[in-house]
């Protein structure tokens, strides 16, 4: 009987998928949203972003899980797309670059957990 080694394939393209679906449907609003809306007044007061404003949504509960996913999902979508460019520019996707990306995704949760969490609620 042959054993087969489990692979942890599923677990980077599911962060992938969400991250690429969520780039999909929130990004453009939030470009929308902080590049014309606040800064032209339109549709939206231009003290909306302030900074008071801001830490407030951050201190909230569901506001800090919001920026929490758009980072974190954000970033393992980036990066594991960057991983799978490296062959376009004759780089191979060995372990070297696949640490060196997920690596850099980790980093980048971690740093956005610690962030959030210091901010307080």
């Amino acid at each position: 009987m042959k054993i087969r080694k489990r692979s942890n394939a599923p677990i980077f393209w599911g962060l992938f998928g969400a991250g690429g679906t969520l780039a999909a449907l929130i990004g453009p609003v939030l470009i929308f949203i902080t590049g014309l809306c606040v800064p032209l007044g339109f549709l939206l007061p231009s003290d909306t972003m302030r900074y008071p404003n801001m830490l407030g949504f951050a201190r909230n509960f569901m506001g800090k899980g919001f920026i929490f996913a758009v980072i974190v999902l954000f970033l393992w979508h980036s990066l594991h797309r960057i991983l799978h460019s490296l062959h376009e520019f004759g780089v191979p996707a060995g372990t070297t670059a696949k640490l060196f990306c997920y690596g850099a995704a980790l980093a980048g949760t971690l740093l956005a957990a610690f962030v959030l969490l210091r901010i307080g609620f």
